[in-house]
């Protein structure tokens, strides 16, 4: 089976230092895996807030992660400060991909990979909605906006 592969977007909107907690050690004395789809999810809530925004609220709609995949490039330890950068990609009609970048701060080394894919949605209709025109004029790349506000109809 073929190793995963994220592509890094061309621009990153965002970017945050978030520190390895003790919690985030497992018993290989390094971060575990689940630590980093945690410190992701932090990282995707500053980006959010940092535009006005939260999960529960983007535009009127709002988010739900559809799937992840994370590629681990080194270890990280308890005390690391780790800089995360955050960047959107594969607009579609429903929702996008979050792409991040998790760097140690202090010498830039790549430590991982992340890929969260989110989909636009109505909790109180408890259904898929489209992605609001608003936040894909602001992330979108130019052409992949226009060509999906131009079928959103």
């Amino acid at each position: 089976m073929p190793r995963i592969q994220i592509a890094l977007p061309t621009d990153w909107v965002f970017e945050t230092t978030l520190p390895v907690r003790i919690g985030d050690i497992n018993y290989g004395g390094h971060m575990g895996n689940d630590a980093v789809l945690r410190l992701a999810h932090e990282a995707r809530l500053q980006c959010l807030k940092h535009y006005g925004y939260s999960e529960l609220d983007i535009e009127g709609c709002g988010l739900i992660m559809a799937d992840a995949a994370v590629v681990y490039k080194a270890e990280a330890f308890h005390g690391d400060a780790l800089r995360f950068e955050v960047g959107f990609a594969d607009f579609n009609k429903y929702g996008c991909d979050i792409v991040y970048l998790a760097t140690r701060a202090d010498t830039g080394q790549e430590v991982a990979r992340i890929k969260t894919g989110i989909v636009f949605f109505d909790y109180g209709a408890r259904k898929v909605a489209r992605m609001p025109e608003a936040f894909a004029r602001r992330f979108a790349p130019p052409t992949t906006a226009a060509t999906e506000q131009g079928t959103a109809s």
